[in-house]
């Protein structure tokens, strides 16, 4: 029987919060695990939309994903994200990362050493949860003698995200699992999560950690035109992941791991796409394949297997355009029909 991973939606401060209850809502009929907002430097605060869905929806996971510590004091995160756990009954989630080191440096501020930023965070959250006294100061964060003044869910799940080694290792050994970023590779994905597992189990922890990996989807019953806009939503991030691992030596290898694509096609693609050429040309599917799920219904749980197989255990997938309803439907319906399927077979 082939094993698939849940399969939830991303969210993002580009989309109004009226737009985000519209999918949200559209999620959770559908049976779809989370609700994953990502709040972006300087576009929507996810806060709105993240209560407006809590209240919209029933049985979905609301999730931070994620909250940067640069812009969002860990003290003010704990209090924020009980809230939306209150609203949501019992449903949120947090994850936390250190955000773009460019966007952070805009604020007066430096995300240069963000591992110690991440440590001091998830101190602070944890305590704060478990309703504890938090007395810590540490080389990026500091809360000295702070007490929430009611009582939180103190197992609110806490992941962190990050693509490289020390995040990785820091997720295992004090978070509940680790957010894998857009333009990953299945195989790389899958080696950060590695690492994470491994560190885990290194300080006595038990049970596997969660591993959510974030990628669009477009889904279509006629292959061509989910492909085509699945080129497009990868070409959108083609040159800034390039550029990006340009300065930074995991975010290449998380664009080459086992992907098949060399430097000089990347190269190339991102200056075709910087000169304003159409993705659904300038891309071929080995772009698609390795950054996307995209194709038939069919397709698409091929696509999400792969990605469980690697040790993926969520899939935020981001479904945009004038359809993005409806694909959400029909991904709902192939997840329902493949578990169907898996309950006639039996054991």
């Amino acid at each position: 029987m082939t094993t698939l991973p849940q399969i939830g939606i991303r969210l993002h401060g580009g989309q109004t919060a009226s737009a985000c209850v519209a999918l949200a809502t559209a999620a959770d009929t559908a049976g779809l695990s989370g609700l994953w907002f990502a709040e972006n430097a300087f576009a929507r605060g996810i806060l709105p939309a993240a209560a407006a869905c809590a209240l919209a929806t029933r049985r979905i996971a609301v999730n931070a994903g994620v909250f940067n510590p640069f812009s969002r004091h860990p003290t003010m995160m704990a209090m924020e994200i009980v809230a939306i756990d209150e609203l949501s009954n019992g449903r949120a989630g947090l994850s936390i990362g250190s955000g773009i080191a460019s966007a952070v440096a805009k604020l007066g501020l430096s995300a240069e050493k963000p591992v110690p930023a991440l440590r001091d965070t998830v101190t602070i959250v944890r305590t704060l949860l478990r309703a504890e006294e938090v007395d810590h100061a540490g080389p990026a964060f500091t809360a000295r003698k702070v007490k929430l003044d009611f009582v939180a869910r103190a197992d609110i799940p806490i992941l962190l995200a990050g693509r490289g080694n020390l995040t990785a290792k820091l997720a295992g050994e004090a978070a509940d699992g680790l957010i894998v970023s857009n333009m990953c590779s299945a195989a790389f994905s899958g080696r950060v999560a590695a690492l994470m597992q491994e560190a885990r189990r290194a300080v006595g922890r038990t049970g596997a950690a969660r591993v959510v990996q974030y990628l669009p989807c477009a889904i279509h019953r006629d292959r061509a035109t989910a492909l085509a806009a699945a080129k497009r939503a990868v070409g959108a991030m083609v040159p800034g992941f390039w550029a990006l691992g340009q300065r930074l030596a995991s975010a290449k290898d998380a664009l080459m791991d086992g992907t098949g694509i060399g430097e000089d096609d990347f190269a190339a693609a991102a200056a075709r796409l910087r000169a304003g050429e159409d993705a659904a040309t300038v891309l071929d599917e080995r772009f698609t394949a390795a950054f996307s799920i995209a194709g038939t219904p069919d397709d698409c749980l091929a696509a999400a297997a792969a990605y469980a197989a690697a040790g993926v255990t969520e899939l935020a997938l981001t479904f945009e355009g004038d359809e993005a309803i409806a694909d959400i439907g029909l991904m709902g319906a192939a997840l329902a029909g493949a578990g169907a399927a898996a309950a006639g077979a039996g054991p």
